[in-house]
């Protein structure tokens, strides 16, 4: 008989993964509490089945937490009760964007429930028909036990530490990628209100045209994702706390982010911060005009 597995929450990510999940083979269930109709619709499109209580979700014998960063603690200790009820303890793996620390309160919630905990962290985009999709990364003394997903076309990917390895190198990467694009939000807006944009689009052509090619196709659709790297953003400046600055420059990402994430929910307006950034993406400068000519 295949493998039980239970997805939380049916997200852009979650479902993507549990369509993956259920594609290969694997039975998939998930829990629709306090979630959205669009939430409901996504787990029906991707195979999910939803199931009625916490107490059928830790049936699963893996679990996947697959939620924002501010609620990956809340539900380790929504779930506790029913894990320690359980007559066969399941393996938890915490896949979210969180700071070692809070991987390690994680592990403390689960502690004397009888869960096995692995912690996870997933880098790339939810997986597609026609795509791999994101690697998930895990480390902990059970890690191991989670590459049987493979077999069901998740690429997993284990890590040769304790729980908080997944984690720290979710918040690198992301501190990089994520951090340069607030980085590079920030100088397009700087260089819009100065009135020198269309000279930095040019500069940016001519040399660093693959840097601006990468800009050009990744800061369009970051706007939407906004509202859900706040947090993201405060839990690497956690992970980076005790360097010096570090955890007050992502504190800072995180209110450019929020900044940002209020200016998509508004009506559009031409000096709001998201027109402005499409406005310096939609550039076409002299060289690529020359180039066409």
């Amino acid at each position: 008989m295949s493998d039980l597995i239970a997805v939380i929450a049916p997200g852009e990510m979650g479902a993507g993964i549990g369509q993956r999940l259920h594609e290969r083979g694997a039975r998939v269930i998930t829990s629709l509490a306090g979630r959205s109709e669009a939430s409901q619709k996504r787990a029906e499109r991707a195979g999910m089945v939803a199931v009625a209580s916490d107490d059928e979700v830790v049936e699963a014998g893996i679990i996947l937490s697959v939620v924002p960063p501010k609620d990956a603690a809340g539900l380790a200790q929504r779930l506790r009760a029913a894990i320690a009820r359980a007559a066969t303890k399941p393996i938890y793996v915490d896949c979210n964007a969180v700071a070692p620390q809070t991987a390690e309160e994680i592990g403390a919630v689960l502690a004397g429930s009888g869960a096995h905990y692995v912690d996870g962290g997933i880098i790339g985009a939810p997986p597609t028909p026609t795509s791999a999709g994101a690697r998930l990364y895990v480390s902990g003394e059970r890690a191991r036990d989670v590459m049987r997903l493979t077999a069901y076309g998740l690429d997993v990917r284990l890590l040769d530490g304790p729980a908080g390895a997944a984690s720290a190198l979710k918040m690198s990467y992301a501190g990089i990628t994520k951090g340069f694009t607030a980085v590079s939000a920030l100088m397009m807006l700087g260089a819009t209100r100065a009135g020198c944009a269309d000279m930095l689009h040019k500069e940016l052509a001519e040399s660093q045209a693959p840097l601006l090619g990468w800009l050009g196709r990744q800061m369009p659709k970051m706007p939407a994702k906004a509202y859900r790297w706040v947090a993201e953003m405060e839990e690497i400046g956690a992970f980076l706390d005790g360097i010096p600055d570090g955890r007050a420059a992502y504190e800072g990402f995180a209110r450019l982010y929020e900044h940002i994430a209020a200016a998509q929910a508004a009506p559009r307006r031409a000096d709001d911060a998201v027109a402005q950034l499409d406005a310096f993406c939609a550039m076409e400068s002299n060289t690529a005009k020359r180039k066409s000519a």
